[in-house]
């Protein structure tokens, strides 16, 4: 018994120091365990989950556990209890007869403290397709405004940023103008030191959402450091050395759910705020090559929910794009509610009036899923099973359409992030598959 405790207390302590799902430092551990190791099901299938709870690395014994599920981010069509007996409990989850997702969401009182956990499995979700249709005239229009924006000449500045620098890599603050209307965004390019003409691939990355600075410059200078050229940007034209309490300001005057960026304009597409996001990743594209130090080959765009939306959209714009990384991609199949189901992040569904002809019409073309079909390069997509932010769902109905070369990295377990190690595989991916 000792020896089966400390094992207990081993893992606990393993997986409390080193996985985002459980809190940091807390006194509580949730374990929950498929009957199926992919938490994979068939349509018709009856999934069980084991539950097991912990405190202090030691079972809960007699603790009432609460349940309720659902289909993935929609309301509990199920609900009960059970007890936990030494740490343990089983609960099924239902079945689905069309592909998606079920969630299993938990509840624990321990000593007077709530404590909540949630699981999802998926049901033949390879077959999952998108609610979102493709506009008749979605290339037209996509083309018309790349048409508008090369007419605007390539304006760039570039500042060194030593504090950003290493002693295998420089860095530079870069203000672009990405419209007629001398509009800018900033960014970080980080590059080899003494790089040498034509020698270096390209990897683009927009910025997951929000309207904040670029908090970490050297979180990846992994890149630049192993002979990119690596561009971070951000997409309002504010400028990331201004301080923490303007940026604040600023994200609490414009980044509401009610009068937020991601809403401004969308009654029509021709206004919509994400147009000049758009078409701001593929001026980047137009700076980045314009570089002496590109090798002329090799142009990849990597990024994160939003960041992972925008690499997507810009592969599927820009033919110069060679490869494309996207981890749980943001802004994929946004009308899916419609379909009874999970939608993508921002989830405008859950705002009041969101819900109109012309809305939805505006979303169609801003909708990843119909910039993934339009890929044509090795894409490397991944996502987890218990993200509420983007969830899985989208995610797969993003990757089933896709029908250029592709590979996804699944992680069930995760929420809305992505470990170390698993962004640094992505760059070992890219250099992977670059053209030497």
């Amino acid at each position: 018994m000792k020896r089966n405790l400390l094992l207990i207390l081993s893992l606990f302590m393993y997986i409390c120091g080193y996985c985002e799902n459980y809190p940091y430092r807390s006194d509580v551990l949730w374990v929950t365990v498929p009957d199926h190791a992919d938490w994979i099901y068939k349509t018709g299938e009856n999934p069980k989950i084991q539950v097991q709870l912990y405190k202090y690395g030691i079972p809960v014994d007699d603790v009432t556990l609460k349940y309720e599920i659902g289909g993935d981010m929609m309301p509990a069509d199920a609900t009960g209890t059970t007890t936990l007996k030494n740490g343990v409990a089983e609960i099924k989850m239902g079945t689905m007869k069309t592909p998606g997702f079920r969630d299993c969401r938990l509840t624990a009182t321990v000593d007077g403290a709530t404590y909540r956990h949630h699981v999802k499995v998926g049901f033949s979700p390879e077959k999952i397709l998108p609610y979102t249709q493709m506009p008749d005239d979605f290339d037209n229009f996509w083309q018309r405004n790349k048409d508008e924006l090369a007419k605007v000449p390539l304006s760039y500045t570039m500042t060194p940023a030593p504090q950003y620098s290493t002693d295998k890599m420089d860095c530079y603050l870069v203000k672009l103008t990405v419209s007629r209307q001398g509009q800018s965004i900033y960014g970080y390019l980080s590059m080899p030191k003494n790089a040498k003409p034509g020698s270096c691939p390209i990897v683009l990355c927009p910025p997951g959402a929000g309207i904040k600075t670029i908090k970490e410059p050297l979180r990846h200078k992994y890149y630049g450091e192993n002979g990119c050229l690596r561009f971070e940007m951000e997409i309002h034209g504010l400028n990331p050395e201004m301080s923490e309490q303007q940026f604040q300001e600023i994200s609490k005057a414009f980044g509401g759910r009610e009068n937020g960026y991601l809403q401004n304009g969308l009654d029509n597409k021709d206004n919509y705020y994400m147009k000049r996001v758009y078409m701001a990743c593929v001026r980047a594209i137009d700076f980045l090559t314009s570089l002496p130090e590109w090798d002329g080959k090799n142009v990849a765009v990597q990024g994160g929910s939003q960041g992972g939306a925008l690499a997507i959209v810009t592969a599927g714009l820009d033919p110069r794009v060679t490869l494309c990384v996207a981890n749980h991609p943001a802004l994929s199949d946004m009308a899916g509610y419609k379909a009874g189901r999970a939608g993508g992040y921002p989830h405008f569904f859950n705002t009041p009036g969101m819900d109109t002809p012309d809305k939805l019409k505006t979303m169609a073309y801003y909708d990843v899923v119909n910039f993934a079909k339009k890929l044509t390069v090795p894409t490397y997509i991944t996502w987890g099973y218990n993200d509420n932010t983007c969830p899985p769902t989208t995610s797969y109905a993003v990757y089933n359409v896709i029908t250029a070369p592709k590979e996804a990295l699944i992680t069930p377990i995760n929420e809305h992030w992505t470990s170390d190690a698993t962004e640094r595989g992505q760059l070992d991916w890219i250099l992977n598959h670059i053209n030497k």
